[in-house]
């Protein structure tokens, strides 16, 4: 007969309690511990009993491991390559979450069809065969290597595994899934737990990549217990607004490459496509100069791009002037409002500012600062600025402009893109080592440099 016990689970970190509580003691939330039932089965009670054999354990010294074995695999998405480090580490247990339709589904399916090379098995807990089939037709992708699974059971999942043997398993989604070995209903905290868990021990043990896509919570955080992010090796976050096509690949956490990386794709009737030049897309065309725009060249992770700054500067109508701003922190524009006002003299303490990043991404690199402020003074003079001209430095509290990291590649990318001048810091002269020829570098050290510079 098997045990059966009874336990209290916080909904919302997975602290567990033998009662029940008002408020959790390690997230201080209110009313969020549910009663659970645990039954732990006397026989085995892990996945080994229907997997493949796991490789045995044995200690050895760091030096006498070799890696050579374990070498990247291609995933045959370089947006996706670039987020993960160089590719797709084999054992690596990556959890994708993002909002509902955003496209974590479409991401995951178009790369277990592209990675023709290997066997995939893409198991989804919530769609039919027929409609997973009907998604890769309209997205017109086809491959001989990948095998296809309706199933929520995580005992019978390991069956199939065993007969296929793939490379990489794609499991949609780690909340739909239930183990029989925990008594509770899918996407508890225990059942999230006991599933990811085995997983885990899975792909560590048959140097297997397992990507699993979870779900979010109303305030954007992933739904379960905070240790799933803790056991998986890399999670990213799809992100994205609905109004746009545009979607990015960031990476919150990755034992296996940096964490500062991102990928950008678009989202179209036939998918997701690669957005290999960002810049092009956050840039508009536009047959006219017009008044409170400004072109930052800014950098995620080691890759410049060049934006869009969008402000509109106009009297208050009502007596408290309006503040408002999309894709830049709010407190940020009223720190830049607070300088041009106190050291530079402009009076905007009485006039609406009203600031958009083109494209509907969100930006918080310090080095779009100095294009903030141009952009701002630029609708509140109602004179244009060129669209040869771009900025790449931060505002300091007193005035100046301070020097930002990366000059080398902001250059680079603004010369790539046909600009004739970009204005830095003087501060990183020293970090500029080669003269760029066909672009000029303006370098300033106040706001009023700037100013005399734009406008005349």
């Amino acid at each position: 007969m098997a045990k059966v016990k009874k336990a209290y689970f916080c909904q919302n970190c997975g602290a567990q309690s033998p009662k029940w509580v008002g408020k959790c003691p390690s997230c201080n939330q209110w009313n969020t511990f549910v009663e659970e039932i645990i039954e732990k089965e006397s026989d085995q009670k892990n996945w080994q009993t229907t997997s493949i054999t796991p490789t045995i354990s044995k200690a050895r010294k760091l030096k006498d491991i070799a890696t050579d074995e374990l070498s990247r695999l291609n995933t045959h998405s370089e947006e996706l390559n670039r987020v993960l480090g160089g590719g797709l580490v084999p054992g690596s247990v990556i959890l994708l979450g993002g909002e509902p339709g955003i496209g974590k589904s479409t991401l995951l399916l178009q790369l277990a069809m592209q990675m023709n090379h290997l066997d995939v098995l893409y198991v989804s807990g919530e769609e039919s065969e027929q409609q997973v089939k009907m998604r890769a037709e309209r997205l017109n992708i086809t491959s001989d290597d990948c095998y296809f699974l309706t199933e929520t059971n995580v005992q019978k999942i390991f069956q199939q595994v065993k007969e296929v043997k793939p490379k990489v398993l794609v499991i949609d989604s780690i909340q739909t899934l239930h183990s029989d070995h925990i008594d509770s209903a899918a996407g508890s905290v225990s059942q999230i737990r006991e599933c990811a868990g085995e997983f885990q021990k899975f792909a560590k043990q048959t140097h297997t990549s397992v990507f699993l896509i979870g779900h979010i919570t109303k305030e954007g955080s992933l739904a379960g217990p905070k240790i799933l992010e803790h056991m998986v090796d890399t999670v990213l976050h799809f992100e994205g607004d609905r109004n746009y096509g545009y979607r990015i690949l960031r990476t919150m956490k990755n034992r296996f490459g940096s964490t500062s990386e991102l990928g950008i794709f678009e989202m179209s009737s036939t998918g997701l496509r690669e957005v290999s030049n960002p810049s092009e897309i956050l840039l508009s065309q536009r047959d006219e100069n017009l008044s409170g725009i400004a072109i930052a060249a800014s950098m995620e992770g080691m890759r410049p791009m060049l934006i869009e700054i969008q402000a509109l500067v106009s009297s208050a109508v009502y007596g408290t002037p309006q503040r408002s701003t999309t894709g830049f922190d709010a407190r940020r524009l009223n720190m830049l409002l607070a300088v041009l006002e106190k050291r530079s003299g402009f009076r905007l303490s009485m006039k609406d500012v009203f600031l958009n990043i083109a494209g509907g991404i969100k930006v918080d690199d310090p080095a779009i600062d100095l294009a903030v402020v141009c952009a701002i003074l630029s609708s509140n003079e109602d004179v244009e600025i060129d669209q040869k001209i771009c900025f790449a430095a931060e505002v300091g509290l007193s005035g100046e402009i301070r020097s930002i990291n990366h000059i080398e590649h902001r250059i680079s990318e603004a010369q790539k893109l046909g600009f004739e001048s970009i204005v830095v810091s003087k501060y990183n002269n020293k970090s500029i080592h080669n003269t760029k020829k066909g672009i000029r570098v303006v370098a300033v050290s106040k706001i009023e440099e700037v100013f005399r510079f734009v406008f005349g």
